[in-house]
């Protein structure tokens, strides 16, 4: 059966060698190109005639073209890149089998299964497909040709990266991986002249079709633009040349399908333009260089292929194997002289897509690019010869000179942020200044700021954690913030309760600690539940393992963008798993998990209070303790934005042993706060801190 299928494919290529042959007397290959010339400004209409298709512009009629000629004697359809060109002749085809639809869907199901997207496979002929193995290489070609028989029952593929089997419907599937077909074959490159492709100079028909688009005749002669014959039909001739001799030739139809030149080297297109030059400006296509030298501007160079659908996400591959952009290497001695290079490719997104894959092989330090205007209210211009044509030369030339430098990831400059600057400015980001903790002994001292990470320490039971709740009680109260909790020292329903009491200023229970206060009741409960649900969001660890801080920050990531929180509390650091590699220090970890809480707060816009212990304090008299006392780094107090000691009384004769220290001793942002002490009174039955100058509400 395999050597019947192999007789079928050979007898339908050479059916098909002996086509082209009869059709073109020079080597010419073909090549259809989506990305090229995507847009024609004035669309011509096409008229049926007897002599051939015919289109008109401004009253002038001439031949059309098409990529190939159409074969008169052809009695099979000869497929190329895509497109299909059919015979009409009722010439006796080989006998075939009828298409057996059932053994045809199980044949596709087999194929589908080794990865190839069969679903436009045409039995009887060659399907070029995308390669589930190389997946066309960075252009995403479609180099696979799949053959299916014509009852399908059976298939034969073979791919450039040298993948190849076959399969029947019925029956196992064989592959195979040639390697050796991996290796591109050198081949030689034709010497080509004008007299050898016979190329005419432009009719006036084809210089009026050039003129609707503002380009002149000038610039066609300066450029060579030339015309060839194909029997009774006609194509437009983009010579490539170097130093004056012509490399490759290109064509373009008038269903804008081009085709080159086979076997000849890849160039830009007006190369001779950009020797010598510091400053070159590439564009996409040969009718955006004729436009830019209408403008004025010369050392402009196009590219002589296609844009690719999108950025590969490859690495780059060696000069050698770089096929798709293998007129950048043919060229270096060009480029390399060049200072400064400004992308002027199309503003869609194959556009954008080449002008990255430029940038990454010219280097992004030395490229520029390019915003094109709107041709109107509501369009843009999509390139340089839209922009001749709707806005005019001047225009043109002013997009060029104010070509931005094209971005480099994490390198910026003051004016990307101009919009936020004004608006730091004028005030209308909200909080700049910070929000009011809601203590007016605080005021001048410390005031949360969005995005900012501030680190709260103390000797254990000094109140730093009900410090906390207070604060954020405070904030919810004043400006409506969320926030999220991730306190792994505290049952769920024994936060609850701190909360609740701050809240509603009344104990949870009647208990010892309430002295004589009223407690709260079964109404005020149920509201302040509802309020607990839509204030805080619980960052819990249910199982036996700690929970590490990256798990912490990205449920905190869900937070903030499900829920709008603004404010994150971690208490404490010593509850975290802190693993690390047996090369790391343990200075060298805690600054590096600073740094990603303090990405995220500022990424965020998220204020992040972070509770870290001191190290144990043998030789403690009761003084609050340092910043620099934290266990585990001096980081602790080199990264954060605010620093903040809390520290209670413990002496009744210091002082009354309900006041609260709060010692500032950090503030990054003189804006928002500067160091200093305030004192606070803490409600022990409610859990409320006061001003110290306010009464003292229930006791």
């Amino acid at each position: 059966m395999l050597l019947e299928i192999l007789d079928m494919r050979l007898n339908h290529q050479r059916l098909a060698l002996l086509h082209k042959l009869s059709l073109f007397s020079s080597n010419i290959s073909t090549m259809a190109s989506k990305n090229l010339f995507k847009f024609t400004a004035f669309p011509i209409p096409l008229t049926s005639s007897s002599q051939g298709r015919l289109f008109q512009t401004h009253g002038l009629l001439f031949t059309s073209f098409s990529s190939k000629p159409v074969s008169k004697i052809c009695p099979f359809s000869l497929q190329t890149n895509g497109y299909s060109f059919n015979s009409h002749t009722n010439v006796p085809r080989p006998e075939e089998k009828r298409l057996d639809p059932l053994q045809f869907k199980m044949l596709k199901q087999k194929l589908e299964e080794l990865g190839v997207d069969c679903q436009i496979c045409v039995p009887g002929q060659d399907n070029q497909l995308l390669c589930p193995m190389c997946k066309g290489g960075d252009s995403s070609e479609k180099t696979l040709s799949l053959f299916v028989t014509q009852d399908g029952g059976s298939a034969l593929w073979m791919c450039s990266c040298g993948w190849r089997g076959s399969t029947r419907a019925f029956a196992d599937s064989s592959s195979s991986y040639d390697t050796s077909n991996q290796v591109t074959k050198v081949k030689k490159k034709r010497e080509i002249t004008e007299e050898s492709l016979q190329l005419e100079p432009l009719c006036d028909e084809v210089l009026d079709y050039f003129a609707d688009r503002l380009i002149s005749r000038e610039t066609l002669q300066r450029n060579a633009v030339k015309q060839k014959k194909f029997g009774d039909q006609l194509a437009i001739a983009f010579t490539y040349r170097r130093r004056g001799a012509l490399v490759s030739c290109k064509y373009r139809d008038v269903n804008k399908k081009f085709w080159q030149e086979a076997d000849t080297e890849k160039i830009f297109y007006a190369l001779d333009d950009i020797e010598g030059q510091s400053d070159i400006i590439i564009v996409e296509g040969e009718m955006d260089k004729l436009a830019m030298e209408e403008a004025g501007i010369f050392n402009c160079v196009s590219v002589p292929d296609g844009a690719p659908p999108t950025v590969s996400q490859k690495e780059l591959p060696p000069e050698e194997k770089d096929t798709k952009y293998q007129y950048l290497w043919n060229c270096k001695e060009y480029l390399n002289k060049a200072s400064r290079i400004i992308l002027a490719t199309d503003g869609d997104p194959p556009g954008q897509a080449l002008a990255e894959e430029l940038a990454r092989r010219l280097g992004r330090e030395r490229c520029w690019r390019v915003r094109w205007p709107k041709k109107n209210e509501v369009d843009q211009c999509k390139d340089a010869n839209e922009v001749l044509m709707f806005l005019g030369a001047d225009v043109l030339k002013e997009v060029i000179t104010n070509a931005e430098l094209y971005p480099i990831r994490g390198l910026f400059n003051f004016r990307d942020y101009s919009d936020e600057i004004d608006a730091y400015y004028h005030r209308t980001l909200g909080y700049e200044c910070g929000v009011s903790t809601g203590w007016s002994a605080l005021k001048d001292l410390y005031n949360v700021v969005p995005g900012e990470l501030t680190i709260v320490t103390g000797v254990p039971n000094s109140g730093k954690s009900e410090w906390i709740d207070a604060l954020i009680c405070n904030l919810n109260e004043r400006v409506g913030w969320k926030f999220a909790l991730c306190s792994m020292e505290n049952k769920v329903r024994e936060h609850a309760r701190k909360l609740l009491e701050k809240h509603i200023k009344k104990p949870f229970f009647k208990a010892r600690y309430a002295e004589s206060v009223e407690r709260m009741s079964i109404e005020e409960l149920e509201k302040g539940k509802q309020w607990l649900s839509d204030t805080f969001y619980l960052i819990r660890c249910e199982d036996d393992s700690l929970p590490n801080i990256k798990w912490v920050l990205d449920l905190a990531k869900s937070a903030v963008l499900r829920h709008g929180v603004r404010g994150l509390v971690i208490d404490p650091y010593n509850e975290l798993d802190h693993q690390r590699s047996v090369s790391q220090t343990e200075t060298e970890y805690v600054s590096q998990m600073l740094t990603k809480i303090k990405r995220f707060a500022q990424h965020h816009g998220c204020h992040v209070w972070f509770v870290a212990h001191p190290r144990q304090l043998h030789h403690w008299v009761g003084s609050p303790p340092n910043l620099y006392d934290i266990s585990g780094s001096a980081h602790f107090i080199n990264k954060c934005d605010n620093g903040i000691v809390i520290h209670r009384n413990r002496d009744p004769e210091a002082g009354p042993i309900d006041q609260v220290q709060v010692c500032v001793r950090k503030v990054r942002n003189k804006v928002a706060g500067t160091i200093g002490d305030a004192f606070l009174l803490y409600n022990r039955v409610t859990g409320e801190f006061m001003d110290v100058d306010k009464p003292y509400g229930r006791r």
